[in-house]
């Protein structure tokens, strides 16, 4: 790292924060690449919504507020941003007639497919950095942690802010 960071030296309690910044350089570089091809400007709330939607097809907007740790008013415009861009569409709720179910439309689910490839090609700019074994071996430690950290629980990919 550049000598004007705050990591030039390994300290304990550094890792979270080491981890935080790669996660946030790794996020730069795919949204890099989304503008490479000319997409909309999405921002990692917008992917969080998607990764929630493809696994929860009846959440509603306060489901999902929830699940972001937003307000209601909050997830209602970032919604409405993401029908209008064509990714989510509002349908009757199946079991409550007052709320409306929020379903990924086809370009929402092509979408995921061209993140799920985008995030690949960034994962590969880090092997090419620290190595294929090293990035190997980094993935089965991350697993190993998140396992033992969340035991019998289920594991939900939500933001930390």
């Amino acid at each position: 790292m550049p000598p004007s960071s705050d990591f030039t030296e390994a300290r304990p309690g550094q890792v979270p924060l080491l981890l935080a910044v790669a996660y946030r350089a790794m996020t730069d570089r795919f949204h890099a690449l989304l503008a490479e091809l000319g997409r909309e400007p999405l921002r990692p709330a917008h992917g969080y919504t998607f990764r929630y939607l493809a696994s929860h097809p009846q959440a509603t907007t306060v489901d999902l507020a929830a699940h972001l740790g937003v307000t209601k008013q909050a997830t209602s415009k970032a919604v409405a941003e993401l029908a209008d861009w064509g990714y989510v569409e509002r349908r009757p709720h199946s079991t409550d007639k007052r709320a409306q179910a929020l379903a990924l439309t086809t370009r929402g689910r092509e979408y995921l497919e061209l993140a799920d490839e985008l995030w690949a090609t960034v994962e590969g700019q880090l092997a090419d950095v620290i190595g294929a074994e090293r990035l190997a071996a980094l993935d089965q430690d991350l697993r190993t942690y998140i396992a033992a950290v969340h035991a019998d629980q289920e594991v939900s990919f939500r933001p930390v802010w």
